[in-house]
């Protein structure tokens, strides 16, 4: 049977009617039993939703009779806690509070959801409620709140379990937009949001809560509203808790064989889908830097959803919701602070950035949020950064890798819309990789601003040519990018896809940058550049992995050099086939910074 692909489904029971493939996370439920009023804080569409709406079908006691239709085939269905389906669940998604300009506005919206979810709550429990009144929508919902749990308190109703998704979802627009003094208004020490937490507080030390679990992205409010909830246990490092949303990679593959399994998909295809998958949503490490690393789940499942119905892999490998990250980063950074470029620059140049472990541990407040120490930290809370080891984060996929180039091309405006098609055109029809290479230099390289050359290293190379030919070339291609075999790590793989025109053909590309000081040691002029013997060995020795594993594949072998002269930046395109090497020196159009060289001049030298 094709099940569905829940791409965009947030609610458990849901999932579950209509039959959608489900990554079973419900042994977190046990854990979580043993924890009091947990705090858990993952990257925006990482699950936490789903897993919120999992945790109310458990535990409210009007499910009762659904639960082995819900749970039945999970594994807490085969071993339930005592307090399942055992209480009134509160659930509240501050996501839906309203925000603008205008706090009175917002504290309006806030007790409008609050007070609609406790009168929703009134109306399909009557027997716990019979002589409360009509909850009020017109008084603040802390005082609802209030009024409502003692009531049952006093009457010997059931427990309540809270519930709060996207806690911090209303004042993070609130930051990002620079909202500060509204900001301080809500976390205020009388504020209406530090009063509703306060009651939540209150119900927990009466006994009327039975315990309170809060989903975030950002651990900022939390922190501004200690004294009013001080009761957290913060489990967003723990790394018992650091699988229970996003996908493990064993999840991944055994969701991948049931849907090769369901679809009839050939079997064959399915190492370049999980080469395809890994490469472009794996890689959180969230509580510990070793381990094994996290799918994105929204990630994934846009992916899945678009293979199911196609049966191919897609061009199109970006949700476009996790395409507006870009603006988080616009917001944390910036957009023309000189703090934006040198960070973006050297993210793009390294692909990671040092941070200090006691940023990530401790709580910071939102007059922290925007300092440039924090940017880091910052960035690893919104998925955007991940753990690399205990002294560096990192980009963790090509996914997040493309949002940060994009960003780096709008800094310095750089055209990578409107000029490329008869460069693209040319390789599709035929697949000259050097030429391609310096259609990219040509293009592309000429626009950067001559002070960027001072930073630029062989990952600027790779990073920026990848993010370029992903945009033109993906009905064809997918790519790697450092990509693990036994005997080291390839810079850079095309990959053609197994259904268009250039199946089986990986090109494998190595970068090497030689600084205008290191090329000075050489004593010799530029078309006498020698060619290490030991680069042309890692090269042999890097592409005989791939040739084992994909035995199939027509490969092809390339090294480029790029060298620093004197300011002026210019490559040597170097294509491997066997042991045989032809060097041609690329001399393209750029800006004339050296006006001894003629923009576009070509050099041939000998074989070796």
């Amino acid at each position: 049977m094709q099940r569905r692909i829940p791409y965009g489904i947030i609610n458990y029971q849901e999932v579950i009617q209509k039959q959608a493939y489900l990554v079973d996370k419900t042994p977190y439920i046990q854990k979580l039993e043993f924890i009091q009023n947990p705090v858990f804080l993952r990257p925006r569409r990482f699950g936490k939703s789903l897993f919120c709406s999992m945790l109310q079908y458990y535990y409210d006691l009007s499910y009762l009779d659904e639960f082995s239709t819900l749970f039945g085939s999970t594994w807490i269905g085969a071993h339930p806690t005592p307090s399942h389906n055992q209480y009134i669940v509160l659930k509240l998604d501050f996501s839906v509070v309203r925000v603008d300009d205008s706090s009175k506005t917002i504290e309006e919206s806030f007790n409008k959801h609050c007070n609609t979810r406790l009168r929703t709550i009134q109306q399909n429990y009557p027997i716990f409620g019979e002589g409360l009144e009509k909850i009020s929508l017109d008084i603040a919902a802390s005082d609802n709140l209030d009024t409502w749990l003692n009531y049952l308190l006093m009457s010997g109703g059931p427990q309540v379990y809270v519930i709060i998704d996207e806690y911090d979802n209303f004042a993070n627009q609130l930051i990002t937009n620079y909202q500060d003094r509204i900001y301080e208004e809500l976390t205020a020490g009388d504020s209406y949001l530090r009063t509703f937490f306060k009651v939540l507080k209150q119900g927990r030390q009466t006994g009327a809560i039975a315990n309170i679990f809060i989903t975030g992205v950002l651990p900022i409010t939390i922190d501004d509203l200690a004294s009013g909830y001080n009761i957290g246990t913060f489990l967003t490092l723990d790394p018992e808790f650091e699988h229970m949303v996003g996908f493990t990679p064993d999840e991944v593959v055994h969701l991948l064989d049931n849907i090769y399994q369901d679809y009839g998909f050939d079997t064959a295809t399915k190492p370049m889908v999980m080469e395809v998958i890994k490469s472009q949503y794996d890689g959180y490490h969230l509580a510990t830097a070793d381990g094994m690393a996290l799918f994105n789940p929204t990630m994934l499942m846009f992916f899945l959803r678009q293979f199911c119905l196609n049966g191919t892999i897609p061009n199109q490998l970006t949700d476009l919701n996790i395409r507006t990250d870009l603006g988080w980063v616009k917001w944390i950074t910036g957009m023309q602070s000189e703090d934006t470029e040198t960070f973006i620059r050297d993210l793009t140049l390294h692909d990671t950035v040092p941070y200090d472990e006691d940023f990530l541990v401790t709580k910071f407040n939102m007059s922290q949020f925007f300092q440039k120490s924090y940017y880091p930290i910052s960035f690893f809370y919104l998925g955007l950064l991940t753990r690399k080891d205990e002294f560096s984060l990192s980009i963790p996929n090509l996914n997040i890798r493309k949002i940060i180039t994009e960003y780096l091309n709008e800094l310095y405006h750089i055209d990578v819309s409107t000029r490329y098609e008869d460069a693209m055109r040319r390789f599709v029809q035929h697949p000259d990789l050097p030429r391609l290479f310096a259609d990219y230099w040509q293009l592309y390289v000429s626009q950067l601003p001559e002070a960027i050359f001072t930073h630029i290293q062989e990952n600027f190379y790779r990073t920026t040519f990848y993010e370029l030919c992903s945009r033109y070339l993906s009905k064809w291609f997918t790519w790697n990018v450092e990509r693990s075999y036994p005997g080291g790590r390839t810079d850079l793989e095309f990959v053609g896809k197994y259904n268009e025109k250039f199946a089986h053909l990986r090109i494998l590309i190595e970068f090497k940058y030689i600084s205008n000081t290191n090329f000075q040691s050489y004593h010799c002029p530029i078309e006498n550049f020698p060619l290490k013997q030991k680069d042309t060995l890692q090269k042999t020795g890097y592409a005989r992995d791939p040739i084992r594993e994909y035995p199939e594949a027509t490969l092809k072998n390339t090294l480029f050099i790029v060298l620093e002269i004197t300011g002026f930046e210019s490559m040597i395109c170097i294509p491997h086939r066997k042991i045989r090497f032809i060097l041609k020196l690329l001399l393209p159009e750029l800006p004339l910074w050296n006006q001894n060289l003629k923009p576009g001049s070509q050099t041939w030298l000998s074989g070796l």
